[in-house]
């Protein structure tokens, strides 16, 4: 049975890879598993057949049989516990993996997202340059951070794994302001990662949907 995950039929990236489903069609690329996706509209996001796969009215989800979940992170741990490729077999390396999803998500990501709502939403505030130039700060402490950490490594801890599948995506999200390549060896990280065929094929699949004359809600299936 193929999985069916969510996204939307019209993303605010235009298919620039950043909504949050292209996590889980890198993750699924990754480990072959073909799978279909559901294209919503913002009003279909907040209505109660999907509120039920989400209670926050967001993507993605993922329905596999009786089985349904939101949150990518969760939903790139479920794809990685059950198929081989995104979690190293070693105990400890398998655990210090999972710290690195978390890492992207819970240390990395809050900051970027911060900052990326306050250049959307607070740009005509007499305070926004001020608040701005502290959450940039707070976003260069936690690449610099990180950077230290990578060092001239290709990957977060060893082999490829579901950790670089979230960290780059988050790192991603900082497309555009120049940020990321103030550390050379996490500008290389990401292209790394832009480089693998898993993310090329992931990514063309979500940029498709913006080539599709009648997205609406139907499903597009994966091979």
């Amino acid at each position: 049975m193929k999985p069916v995950i969510t996204a939307f039929a019209a993303s605010p990236d235009k298919g620039q890879g950043l909504a949050r489903d292209m996590r889980v069609r890198w993750a699924l690329e990754e480990v072959g598993q073909p799978y279909d996706v559901r294209l919503l509209s913002f009003k279909a996001l907040k209505e109660p057949a999907h509120r039920a796969l989400n209670p926050f009215g967001s993507i993605p989800t993922y329905e596999e049989g009786d089985l349904a979940l939101f949150e990518s992170g969760g939903i790139i741990h479920h794809i990685a516990e059950q198929h081989a490729g995104l979690l190293p077999k070693d105990a400890e390396a398998r655990a210090r993996a999972v710290t690195w999803m978390f890492a992207a998500l819970n240390t990395i990501e809050p900051p970027i997202v911060e900052l990326e709502q306050t250049r959307f939403f607070e740009e005509d505030k007499s305070w926004y340059h001020e608040h701005q130039a502290m959450v940039e700060g707070r976003v260069r402490d936690r690449l610099g951070c990180l950077s230290n950490r990578l060092g001239d490594a290709d990957w977060l801890d060893g082999s490829f794994s579901a950790g670089d599948v979230l960290m780059v995506l988050v790192l991603r999200r900082l497309d555009g302001t120049g940020i990321v390549e103030e550390y050379q060896n996490l500008a290389d990280y990401v292209a790394r990662g832009e480089a693998r065929p898993a993310y090329q094929r992931a990514f063309a699949a979500q940029a498709a949907v913006f080539t599709d004359a009648n997205p609406g809600s139907d499903k597009v299936t994966r091979q």
